[in-house]
């Protein structure tokens, strides 16, 4: 079965994830596919605006191919050159492409959309969630980094959402990812067949317009004021310290989803989060993004949490560091190293 549908007509250029059976999980055939067909119309004077879809009704990308990143690092194939490491390189560079994207890039956010689908989605022009839409970056629970430019986006949500975010794996409703600049329009999910039908004809801003309708309510936005109080501290144990003390239960439970993740996944994250807030642009975050990545491939954490979430599914990760306490200033730093000449090299 064809993996991605490229179709280009009517002044459309439409790419369709197209594996439903896996939630459409992008692997690096499929990022090489959809950066040719980027590449191909961004000077095609044929296609007007760009739309993406996910196959299926479960949503538009459950993330990246973990079982085989989970073979590449369990195998000790670890670093810029090996197969992970090169498809992460070209799903990167799809990444910032999709940021600077000439033409509008109109991008349905409809069901489940983590970790690699939000590279996919986060990034583009006109972004649209429906009441079925679930947005996350859940790597911390499988000991990874938040990476595709997720950082960036959960760097410069309002206050501290993105914090909680990344450090929980909280779940975003279409209210929320609005809210949290994750995305722009909220459409019924009735209505997106009509509305791709109308981008055949119109342009996106007009199409988009006439389906478009006020977004739920953001749950998270409700909540920033206890989100902010504790997620401004400058480490995971004070952030999870304030948690634990605040009056909200909301608060409290967010400290125990926390102490469920991989300790130095965390504390990786926090940091990588705080360096993206004062970056500069896009490119220059997913820059730093590839040398944690790298770095996250040849971890026990991100072989035990794949082995524990999605291989075995006995969901009992063991976790090394097993706490927050034993996780050094060193070892966090070390997943910040520069790579020399394997650097990814964005924006240079």
């Amino acid at each position: 079965m064809t993996e991605v549908l490229i179709d280009k007509r009517d002044g459309l250029g439409l790419i369709t994830l197209n594996r439903p059976k896996a939630i459409n999980a992008l692997n690096h055939a499929m990022a090489l596919e959809i950066l040719a067909a980027l590449r191909a119309w961004a000077t095609d004077d044929a296609v007007r605006t760009v739309v993406v879809t996910g196959a299926g009704e479960r949503g538009l990308c459950a993330g990246g191919d973990i079982v085989a990143i989970h073979r590449d690092a369990a195998s000790g194939a670890a670093g810029a050159d090996s197969p992970t490491g090169v498809f992460w390189r070209d799903e990167y560079i799809l990444n910032a492409l999709i940021g600077s994207y000439p033409k509008p890039y109109v991008v349905v956010m409809d069901g489940i959309v983590m970790g690699g689908g939000v590279g996919l989605s986060g990034h583009g022009s006109h972004r649209i969630v429906t009441e079925r839409s679930k947005i996350g970056m859940p790597e911390v629970g499988i000991g990874f980094i938040p990476d595709v430019g997720g950082t960036y986006l959960l760097s410069r949500t309002p206050g501290e959402i993105g914090t909680h975010v990344a450090l929980t794996t909280a779940r975003m409703t279409a209210g929320d990812a609005i809210a949290a600049g994750f995305a722009d329009y909220y459409v019924a999910s009735e209505n997106i067949p009509a509305l791709l039908d109308t981008l055949r004809g119109e342009t996106a801003e007009i199409a988009i317009a006439k389906f478009a309708t006020a977004a739920p309510e953001s749950v998270l936005a409700a909540q920033q004021g206890w989100i902010d109080a504790c997620y401004s501290a400058g480490t995971v144990e004070e952030i999870v310290a304030r948690l634990r003390a605040h009056d909200a239960p909301e608060a409290n439970q967010a400290a125990v989803d926390i102490l469920s993740k991989s300790p130095v996944a965390l504390k990786v994250t926090l940091r990588s989060l705080r360096t993206a807030r004062e970056l500069p642009s896009l490119e220059a975050v997913l820059n730093e993004e590839y040398r944690v990545s790298i770095a996250s491939l040849s971890s026990h954490d991100l072989v035990e949490g794949i082995r524990a979430q999605v291989i075995d599914k006995d969901r009992n990760p063991q976790w090394s560091p097993a706490t927050l306490a034993e996780v050094t200033d060193e070892r966090v730093d070390a997943y910040f190293a520069g790579l020399g000449d394997k650097e990814l090299g964005l924006g240079k």
